[in-house]
């Protein structure tokens, strides 16, 4: 199986089980995003972790050797809005959302890690919005995310420059919530949390949550879908994908 969803402590774990090709997203890790959307709502954990198997990739986006399949932008729409809704749906969880940082992100990896509320942020990890590269935007919702996470010059920068950022960089611009250096510095995070009552931490959730229902924020992430759709079509995403499926890999 591609994920697991472990339960420990009033902690639910979701941890992506892909490795070998660098933690990317393919159907069955989707379905295990469902599974634990679900599991949230039909339990009562005091917080929810996302993270990954390895410490080389958090997420490396969409698995591109699966969904180079998808040419027209009616092929591509339903696959970004289902990960579209399983993200909101994420951002929208009652409880606090932690994404742990144990390798790059990219691309979607990095819309993933957006869409929570923290980024624990290994010190060795790289993350970014670099869909530019492939001649695209997010598709997933991110930019609709990074807009409400970071001050505007730098969200637009961060997802112009379509560059991989260190740790140190994102925790100075605001993206990254600490920086980890050791597991310590995880315990801390989470012991702090746990001081305060976990009807506390759903309370001021509610409160995000009503705000983001309120400036149409389910809106705008339709809208980028709707447009990374469109750019998905086009030759130069396409011919930049197969450049980047077929040249060395280091």
């Amino acid at each position: 199986m591609s994920y697991k969803i472990e339960m420990k402590d009033q902690i639910m774990t979701f941890t992506i089980d892909r490795p070998e090709i660098r933690n990317a997203i393919n159907d069955e890790v989707m379905v295990g995003l469902e599974e634990l959307i679900k599991k949230v709502h039909n339990s009562n954990p005091r917080v929810v972790i996302i993270t990954a198997t390895g410490s080389r990739a958090f997420c490396s986006g969409g698995d591109l050797s699966v969904f180079h399949e998808l040419k027209t932008e009616e092929q591509a729409y339903p696959m970004l809005k289902r990960m579209s809704e399983v993200l909101y749906s994420i951002k929208t969880l009652p409880v606090p959302v932690v994404a742990l940082v144990n390798g790059a992100a990219v691309g979607g990896g990095c819309e993933i890690a957006t869409a929570c509320d923290y980024r624990l942020v290994w010190e060795h990890a790289k993350c970014g919005f670099i869909q530019g590269t492939l001649a695209m935007t997010s598709g997933w919702g991110g930019a609709t995310y990074l807009f409400e996470t970071l001050q505007h010059d730098r969200a637009l920068k961060m997802l112009s420059d379509a560059n991989a950022l260190s740790a140190e960089q994102l925790f100075e611009m605001g993206w990254a919530t600490k920086v980890v250096k050791d597991q310590a510095d995880i315990d801390e995070f989470f012991q702090t949390m746990k001081k305060i009552r976990p009807e506390v931490h759903r309370a001021y959730k509610e409160v995000a949550i009503r705000k983001w229902r309120l400036n149409g924020l389910k809106d705008r992430v339709e809208a980028e879908v709707r447009r990374c759709a469109e750019l998905w079509a086009k030759d130069a995403h396409h011919e930049a994908v197969n450049d980047f499926l077929t040249k060395p890999k280091k």
